[in-house]
Protein backbone atom coordinates (compact mmCIF):
# COMPACT_ATOMS: atom_id res chain seq x y z
CA UNK A 1 0.00 0.00 0.00
CA UNK A 2 1.37 3.08 -1.18
CA UNK A 3 -0.78 6.30 0.71
CA UNK A 4 -0.18 10.05 0.82
CA UNK A 5 -0.97 11.85 3.92
CA UNK A 6 -1.52 15.85 2.24
CA UNK A 7 -3.11 18.54 3.59
CA UNK A 8 -6.35 20.18 1.92
CA UNK A 9 -5.98 23.93 3.00
CA UNK A 10 -3.39 26.30 4.12
CA UNK A 11 -1.75 23.84 6.11
CA UNK A 12 -1.65 23.18 9.87
CA UNK A 13 -4.44 20.76 9.43
CA UNK A 14 -3.20 18.37 11.86
CA UNK A 15 -1.46 15.54 9.50
CA UNK A 16 1.39 14.86 12.16
CA UNK A 17 -1.37 13.17 14.56
CA UNK A 18 -2.98 11.59 11.87
CA UNK A 19 0.29 10.45 10.56
CA UNK A 20 1.76 9.29 14.29
CA UNK A 21 -1.63 7.17 14.57
CA UNK A 22 -1.69 5.89 10.70
CA UNK A 23 1.91 4.89 10.54
CA UNK A 24 1.10 1.74 12.98
CA UNK A 25 0.27 0.48 9.77
CA UNK A 26 3.31 1.30 7.41
CA UNK A 27 6.48 0.19 7.12
CA UNK A 28 8.05 3.40 5.89
CA UNK A 29 7.37 6.94 6.39
CA UNK A 30 9.31 9.70 3.93
CA UNK A 31 8.44 13.46 3.77
CA UNK A 32 8.80 14.01 0.42
CA UNK A 33 8.65 18.44 0.03
CA UNK A 34 9.26 21.37 2.06
CA UNK A 35 11.91 22.28 4.99
CA UNK A 36 11.65 23.23 8.54
CA UNK A 37 9.21 26.06 7.50
CA UNK A 38 6.12 24.10 9.31
CA UNK A 39 5.97 21.66 12.14
CA UNK A 40 3.41 18.71 13.32
CA UNK A 41 2.44 18.42 16.65
CA UNK A 42 2.25 14.87 18.08
CA UNK A 43 1.63 13.88 21.61
CA UNK A 44 1.41 10.05 22.10
CA UNK A 45 2.44 7.75 25.37
CA UNK A 46 5.71 9.21 24.79
CA UNK A 47 4.73 12.78 25.49
CA UNK A 48 3.96 16.09 22.93
CA UNK A 49 6.52 16.09 20.27
CA UNK A 50 7.18 19.23 17.37
CA UNK A 51 8.77 18.40 14.57
CA UNK A 52 9.35 19.87 12.04
CA UNK A 53 12.16 17.91 8.99
CA UNK A 54 11.37 14.16 10.81
CA UNK A 55 8.68 12.34 9.26
CA UNK A 56 5.76 11.50 12.05
CA UNK A 57 6.87 7.60 12.02
CA UNK A 58 10.03 8.42 13.91
CA UNK A 59 8.06 8.82 16.90
CA UNK A 60 7.65 4.43 16.27
CA UNK A 61 10.71 2.57 16.64
CA UNK A 62 9.92 -0.15 13.80
CA UNK A 63 8.84 2.13 11.04
CA UNK A 64 11.69 3.30 8.76
CA UNK A 65 11.88 6.95 7.80
CA UNK A 66 13.02 8.65 4.65
CA UNK A 67 13.75 12.64 4.50
CA UNK A 68 13.51 12.33 0.53
CA UNK A 69 14.71 14.36 -2.21
CA UNK A 70 12.41 17.01 -2.64
CA UNK A 71 13.23 18.01 1.06
CA UNK A 72 15.08 21.25 1.92
CA UNK A 73 17.08 20.08 4.84
CA UNK A 74 18.64 22.82 7.02
CA UNK A 75 21.79 21.04 8.86
CA UNK A 76 21.43 22.67 12.54
CA UNK A 77 18.06 22.68 12.53
CA UNK A 78 18.09 18.86 11.65
CA UNK A 79 20.86 18.22 14.32
CA UNK A 80 18.77 19.85 16.97
CA UNK A 81 15.78 18.47 16.06
CA UNK A 82 17.17 14.78 16.44
CA UNK A 83 18.90 15.69 20.02
CA UNK A 84 15.21 16.78 21.30
CA UNK A 85 13.59 14.16 20.63
CA UNK A 86 16.36 11.67 21.57
CA UNK A 87 15.99 13.78 25.48
CA UNK A 88 11.95 12.53 24.96
CA UNK A 89 12.94 8.94 24.88
CA UNK A 90 13.29 8.29 21.39
CA UNK A 91 16.26 6.01 20.16
CA UNK A 92 17.43 7.78 15.93
CA UNK A 93 20.16 5.97 14.37
CA UNK A 94 20.56 4.98 10.48
CA UNK A 95 17.98 2.70 9.70
CA UNK A 96 15.21 4.12 11.39
CA UNK A 97 16.54 7.27 9.93
CA UNK A 98 17.62 7.61 6.25
CA UNK A 99 18.06 11.03 4.08
CA UNK A 100 18.48 11.00 0.63
CA UNK A 101 21.77 11.79 -1.37
CA UNK A 102 19.72 13.80 -3.76
CA UNK A 103 17.86 16.18 -0.86
CA UNK A 104 18.78 19.82 -0.76
CA UNK A 105 21.13 21.46 1.77
CA UNK A 106 19.17 24.56 3.19
CA UNK A 107 22.60 26.72 4.49
CA UNK A 108 22.39 29.74 6.38
CA UNK A 109 22.66 32.37 3.82
CA UNK A 110 19.53 30.92 2.84
CA UNK A 111 17.94 32.12 6.09
CA UNK A 112 19.76 35.36 5.87
CA UNK A 113 18.72 36.41 1.91
CA UNK A 114 14.95 35.47 3.11
CA UNK A 115 15.52 37.63 6.37
CA UNK A 116 16.65 40.41 4.20
CA UNK A 117 14.25 40.41 1.64
CA UNK A 118 11.35 40.41 4.06
CA UNK A 119 12.82 43.39 6.01
CA UNK A 120 12.49 44.72 2.43
CA UNK A 121 9.38 44.24 1.67
CA UNK A 122 8.02 45.65 4.76
CA UNK A 123 4.16 46.16 4.82
CA UNK A 124 3.97 43.92 1.22
CA UNK A 125 5.91 41.00 2.71
CA UNK A 126 4.39 37.57 2.10
CA UNK A 127 4.61 36.14 5.41
CA UNK A 128 7.64 34.37 5.00
CA UNK A 129 9.17 32.01 8.45
CA UNK A 130 12.16 33.10 7.35
CA UNK A 131 13.64 29.74 7.51
CA UNK A 132 15.37 30.26 4.30
CA UNK A 133 12.73 27.80 2.17
CA UNK A 134 12.12 29.71 -1.01
CA UNK A 135 15.95 31.36 -1.73
CA UNK A 136 16.96 27.47 -1.70
CA UNK A 137 14.58 26.27 -3.51
CA UNK A 138 15.02 28.85 -5.42
CA UNK A 139 18.51 28.39 -5.87
CA UNK A 140 17.88 24.64 -6.46
CA UNK A 141 16.26 25.47 -9.56
CA UNK A 142 19.29 27.79 -10.58
CA UNK A 143 21.52 24.51 -10.02
CA UNK A 144 23.19 26.72 -7.20
CA UNK A 145 23.05 24.78 -4.19
CA UNK A 146 24.72 20.79 -2.13
CA UNK A 147 23.10 18.26 -2.26
CA UNK A 148 23.03 16.04 1.06
CA UNK A 149 25.47 13.49 -0.81
CA UNK A 150 28.22 16.24 -1.22
CA UNK A 151 28.76 15.86 2.34
CA UNK A 152 30.08 12.48 1.30
CA UNK A 153 33.04 14.05 -0.84
CA UNK A 154 34.40 16.75 1.62
CA UNK A 155 37.98 16.93 -0.18
CA UNK A 156 35.69 18.56 -3.19
CA UNK A 157 33.08 20.38 -0.87
CA UNK A 158 35.02 23.36 -0.15
CA UNK A 159 35.84 24.58 -4.18
CA UNK A 160 32.40 23.52 -4.73
CA UNK A 161 30.92 25.98 -1.91
CA UNK A 162 33.30 28.82 -3.17
CA UNK A 163 31.98 29.23 -6.38
CA UNK A 164 28.47 29.27 -5.12
CA UNK A 165 29.29 32.30 -2.14
CA UNK A 166 31.40 33.82 -5.34
CA UNK A 167 27.54 33.96 -6.91
CA UNK A 168 26.28 34.53 -3.72
CA UNK A 169 27.74 37.35 -2.66
CA UNK A 170 26.21 39.69 -5.18
CA UNK A 171 23.03 39.57 -4.19
CA UNK A 172 24.41 39.90 -0.76
CA UNK A 173 26.87 42.63 -0.58
CA UNK A 174 25.97 44.55 -3.48
CA UNK A 175 22.16 43.48 -3.81
CA UNK A 176 21.29 44.01 0.07
CA UNK A 177 24.39 46.07 1.27
CA UNK A 178 25.24 43.13 3.64
CA UNK A 179 28.97 42.24 4.33
CA UNK A 180 29.53 39.13 2.57
CA UNK A 181 29.38 35.50 3.09
CA UNK A 182 32.64 34.12 4.90
CA UNK A 183 33.72 30.82 3.50
CA UNK A 184 35.34 29.34 6.83
CA UNK A 185 32.27 29.99 8.49
CA UNK A 186 30.39 28.03 5.99
CA UNK A 187 33.00 25.19 5.84
CA UNK A 188 32.51 25.34 9.82
CA UNK A 189 29.24 25.16 9.61
CA UNK A 190 28.97 21.99 7.52
CA UNK A 191 31.27 20.52 9.17
CA UNK A 192 29.75 21.00 12.89
CA UNK A 193 26.32 19.97 11.54
CA UNK A 194 26.88 18.14 8.37
CA UNK A 195 29.02 15.31 9.35
CA UNK A 196 27.21 13.79 12.11
CA UNK A 197 24.52 13.23 9.44
CA UNK A 198 26.44 10.92 6.89
CA UNK A 199 26.16 7.96 8.36
CA UNK A 200 22.33 8.69 7.62
CA UNK A 201 23.00 9.02 3.79
CA UNK A 202 22.05 6.85 1.08
CA UNK A 203 20.10 6.17 -2.09
CA UNK A 204 16.83 6.35 -0.93
CA UNK A 205 15.52 5.60 -4.02
CA UNK A 206 17.16 2.31 -4.04
CA UNK A 207 16.06 1.73 -0.96
CA UNK A 208 12.37 2.78 -1.10
CA UNK A 209 12.59 0.72 -5.02
CA UNK A 210 13.61 -2.62 -3.29
CA UNK A 211 11.25 -2.22 -0.29
CA UNK A 212 8.18 -1.30 -2.91
CA UNK A 213 9.10 -4.85 -4.53
CA UNK A 214 9.02 -6.22 -1.65
CA UNK A 215 5.30 -5.84 -1.06
CA UNK A 216 6.36 -3.27 1.98
CA UNK A 217 3.76 -0.19 2.85
CA UNK A 218 4.99 3.15 2.46
CA UNK A 219 3.14 6.82 3.92
CA UNK A 220 4.33 9.69 1.96
CA UNK A 221 3.79 12.86 4.90
CA UNK A 222 3.60 16.47 3.10
CA UNK A 223 3.97 19.78 4.80
CA UNK A 224 1.85 22.31 4.42
CA UNK A 225 -1.94 22.20 2.56
CA UNK A 226 -2.89 22.95 -1.13
CA UNK A 227 -4.24 25.77 -0.92
CA UNK A 228 -0.29 26.54 -0.22
CA UNK A 229 1.27 24.60 -3.30
CA UNK A 230 3.76 26.87 -5.26
CA UNK A 231 1.33 26.17 -8.51
CA UNK A 232 -1.94 25.65 -7.64
CA UNK A 233 -2.59 27.69 -4.26
CA UNK A 234 -2.93 31.43 -3.29
CA UNK A 235 0.11 32.33 -5.40
CA UNK A 236 2.01 34.46 -4.30
CA UNK A 237 1.31 33.49 -0.88
CA UNK A 238 2.44 30.23 -1.21
CA UNK A 239 5.24 27.88 -0.07
CA UNK A 240 8.46 26.74 -2.62
CA UNK A 241 7.59 23.69 -3.20
CA UNK A 242 4.45 21.13 -4.73
CA UNK A 243 2.52 20.16 -1.74
CA UNK A 244 0.37 17.93 -3.86
CA UNK A 245 -0.18 13.92 -3.55
CA UNK A 246 0.84 13.62 -7.40
CA UNK A 247 4.04 15.23 -6.51
CA UNK A 248 4.85 12.63 -3.83
CA UNK A 249 5.99 10.05 -5.48
CA UNK A 250 8.69 12.38 -7.26
CA UNK A 251 9.93 13.80 -4.03
CA UNK A 252 10.77 10.51 -2.15
CA UNK A 253 12.51 9.61 -4.89
CA UNK A 254 10.06 6.89 -6.52
CA UNK A 255 8.62 8.84 -9.86
CA UNK A 256 8.23 5.50 -11.33
CA UNK A 257 5.86 4.45 -8.38
CA UNK A 258 1.98 4.83 -7.93
CA UNK A 259 0.00 5.78 -4.85
CA UNK A 260 -3.04 3.64 -4.03
CA UNK A 261 -4.66 6.37 -1.72
CA UNK A 262 -4.59 9.99 -0.57
CA UNK A 263 -5.57 10.80 2.38
CA UNK A 264 -7.05 14.91 2.88
CA UNK A 265 -6.27 15.95 5.96
CA UNK A 266 -9.23 18.90 6.96
CA UNK A 267 -9.68 20.69 10.43
CA UNK A 268 -13.24 21.06 11.36
CA UNK A 269 -13.09 24.49 11.05
CA UNK A 270 -10.26 27.06 9.01
CA UNK A 271 -7.05 28.16 10.52
CA UNK A 272 -4.17 30.03 8.36
CA UNK A 273 -0.11 31.22 9.23
CA UNK A 274 1.32 34.21 7.52
CA UNK A 275 -0.40 36.59 4.36
CA UNK A 276 -1.98 36.22 1.76
CA UNK A 277 -5.92 36.05 1.53
CA UNK A 278 -7.87 33.84 3.73
CA UNK A 279 -11.70 34.79 2.78
CA UNK A 280 -13.68 32.91 6.01
CA UNK A 281 -11.32 34.99 8.52
CA UNK A 282 -12.79 35.84 11.78
CA UNK A 283 -12.03 38.88 13.72
CA UNK A 284 -12.36 39.96 17.55
CA UNK A 285 -13.75 37.94 20.07
CA UNK A 286 -14.87 35.41 18.12
CA UNK A 287 -11.68 34.73 16.45
CA UNK A 288 -10.51 35.32 19.96
CA UNK A 289 -12.54 32.26 21.08
CA UNK A 290 -11.59 29.68 18.57
CA UNK A 291 -7.72 30.23 18.74
CA UNK A 292 -8.11 29.88 22.11
CA UNK A 293 -10.32 26.74 22.18
CA UNK A 294 -8.08 25.23 19.34
CA UNK A 295 -4.52 26.31 20.53
CA UNK A 296 -4.10 28.08 17.38
CA UNK A 297 -0.34 28.65 17.12
CA UNK A 298 2.29 27.98 14.56
CA UNK A 299 3.97 24.98 15.24
CA UNK A 300 7.23 26.01 14.31
CA UNK A 301 7.36 29.85 14.75
CA UNK A 302 4.29 30.44 17.59
CA UNK A 303 2.58 32.74 15.45
CA UNK A 304 -1.44 33.07 16.36
CA UNK A 305 -3.03 31.32 13.60
CA UNK A 306 -5.85 33.61 11.53
CA UNK A 307 -8.77 31.05 12.10
CA UNK A 308 -12.36 31.50 10.62
CA UNK A 309 -15.49 28.72 9.91
CA UNK A 310 -15.09 26.08 8.22
CA UNK A 311 -14.47 26.82 4.60
CA UNK A 312 -16.98 24.75 1.62
CA UNK A 313 -15.09 26.29 -1.22
CA UNK A 314 -11.64 25.89 -0.22
CA UNK A 315 -11.67 22.77 1.22
CA UNK A 316 -14.09 20.92 -2.20
CA UNK A 317 -11.19 22.63 -4.36
CA UNK A 318 -8.33 21.27 -1.92
CA UNK A 319 -9.99 17.66 -2.01
CA UNK A 320 -9.99 17.85 -5.53
CA UNK A 321 -6.71 19.25 -5.96
CA UNK A 322 -4.82 16.41 -3.58
CA UNK A 323 -6.90 13.73 -5.57
CA UNK A 324 -8.60 12.66 -1.97
CA UNK A 325 -9.79 9.35 -2.00
CA UNK A 326 -11.14 9.91 1.92
CA UNK A 327 -10.99 12.55 4.56
CA UNK A 328 -9.50 12.68 7.94
CA UNK A 329 -11.33 15.78 10.02
CA UNK A 330 -9.32 16.81 12.73
CA UNK A 331 -10.17 18.99 16.07
CA UNK A 332 -14.30 18.64 15.75
CA UNK A 333 -14.34 18.53 19.50
CA UNK A 334 -12.92 22.14 19.46
CA UNK A 335 -16.41 23.45 18.71
CA UNK A 336 -17.56 21.84 21.71
CA UNK A 337 -17.95 25.28 22.69
CA UNK A 338 -20.58 26.97 20.26
CA UNK A 339 -24.00 27.58 19.77
CA UNK A 340 -24.13 27.61 16.40
CA UNK A 341 -21.23 26.85 13.95
CA UNK A 342 -20.32 29.19 10.99
CA UNK A 343 -19.56 27.87 7.58
CA UNK A 344 -18.51 29.83 4.69
CA UNK A 345 -20.59 28.04 1.71
CA UNK A 346 -20.02 30.46 -0.93
CA UNK A 347 -17.91 33.64 -1.94
CA UNK A 348 -19.47 36.91 -2.95
CA UNK A 349 -17.20 39.01 -5.41
CA UNK A 350 -17.89 42.12 -6.81
CA UNK A 351 -21.65 41.59 -6.28
CA UNK A 352 -21.47 37.64 -7.79
CA UNK A 353 -21.27 34.76 -5.52
CA UNK A 354 -19.51 32.08 -6.26
CA UNK A 355 -18.68 28.11 -4.85
CA UNK A 356 -15.37 28.16 -7.52
CA UNK A 357 -12.31 28.35 -5.97
CA UNK A 358 -10.86 31.78 -7.73
CA UNK A 359 -7.10 31.24 -9.16
CA UNK A 360 -6.74 35.25 -9.49
CA UNK A 361 -5.50 36.60 -6.31
CA UNK A 362 -7.18 40.08 -6.71
CA UNK A 363 -10.70 37.76 -6.60
CA UNK A 364 -9.31 36.28 -3.58
CA UNK A 365 -8.40 39.34 -1.92
CA UNK A 366 -11.85 40.29 -3.31
CA UNK A 367 -13.62 37.43 -1.90
CA UNK A 368 -16.12 38.06 0.90
CA UNK A 369 -17.95 34.89 2.61
CA UNK A 370 -21.57 34.01 2.88
CA UNK A 371 -22.13 31.94 5.98
CA UNK A 372 -24.81 29.79 7.10
CA UNK A 373 -25.00 28.40 10.52
CA UNK A 374 -25.40 24.96 11.98
CA UNK A 375 -26.45 24.04 15.07
CA UNK A 376 -23.71 23.06 17.87
CA UNK A 377 -23.13 20.55 19.73
CA UNK A 378 -22.43 22.27 23.10
CA UNK A 379 -20.55 19.14 24.78
CA UNK A 380 -17.21 17.71 25.59
CA UNK A 381 -16.92 14.74 23.18
CA UNK A 382 -12.87 14.38 23.71
CA UNK A 383 -14.10 10.29 25.44
CA UNK A 384 -16.42 9.00 22.04
CA UNK A 385 -14.52 6.52 20.66
CA UNK A 386 -17.36 5.09 17.83
CA UNK A 387 -19.92 7.32 15.68
CA UNK A 388 -22.36 6.26 18.12
CA UNK A 389 -20.96 8.18 21.05
CA UNK A 390 -21.43 11.69 19.20
CA UNK A 391 -24.28 13.55 19.51
CA UNK A 392 -26.73 13.98 16.87
CA UNK A 393 -25.53 17.43 15.89
CA UNK A 394 -22.15 16.69 15.59
CA UNK A 395 -23.22 14.13 13.14
CA UNK A 396 -24.85 15.91 11.17
CA UNK A 397 -21.80 19.06 10.84
CA UNK A 398 -19.89 15.48 9.95
CA UNK A 399 -22.08 14.18 7.22
CA UNK A 400 -22.67 18.07 5.96
CA UNK A 401 -19.03 18.50 4.99
CA UNK A 402 -19.01 14.94 3.81
CA UNK A 403 -21.39 16.02 1.29
CA UNK A 404 -20.10 19.80 0.78
CA UNK A 405 -16.60 18.60 -0.54
CA UNK A 406 -17.34 15.63 -1.99
CA UNK A 407 -15.36 13.26 -0.46
CA UNK A 408 -16.18 10.53 2.49
CA UNK A 409 -14.83 11.04 5.46
CA UNK A 410 -13.08 7.97 7.03
CA UNK A 411 -11.77 9.41 10.46
CA UNK A 412 -12.67 12.19 12.89
CA UNK A 413 -10.06 13.06 15.34
CA UNK A 414 -11.68 14.49 19.05
CA UNK A 415 -8.78 15.12 20.96
CA UNK A 416 -4.74 15.24 20.07
CA UNK A 417 -4.19 11.99 21.82
CA UNK A 418 -3.27 9.17 19.56
CA UNK A 419 -6.15 7.22 20.33
CA UNK A 420 -8.45 10.21 20.22
CA UNK A 421 -10.39 9.09 17.32
CA UNK A 422 -13.48 7.74 15.27
CA UNK A 423 -13.35 5.74 12.43
CA UNK A 424 -16.46 6.19 10.72
CA UNK A 425 -16.74 3.20 8.09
Amino acid sequence: MLTAIVGTNWGDEGKGRMVDLLSADYDIVVRYQGGNNAGHTVINDKGKFVLNLLPSGILREKTANILGPGIVIDLEHLNNEVRHIREGGIDVHPGHLLISDRATICMPYHKLLDILEEDRLGDKKFGSTRRGISPVYADKYMKKTLRMGDLKHWDSLRDRLSDLLEWKNLFVEKGYGHEAIALDAMMDWLETYGKPLVPYICDATAYLEKAIQDGRSVMFEAQLGALRDIDFGIYPYTSASTTLAAYAPIGAGVPFARLDESIGIMKAYSSCVGEGPFTCELFGDEAHALREAGGEYGAATGRPRRVGGFDVVASRYGAKMQGSTCIALTKLDVLSYMEKIPVCVAYEINGRQTTDFPASIDELNAAKPVYEYLPGFRCDIGGCRAKEDLPREALQYIRYIEQAVRCPIRYVSVGAEREAIIKMD
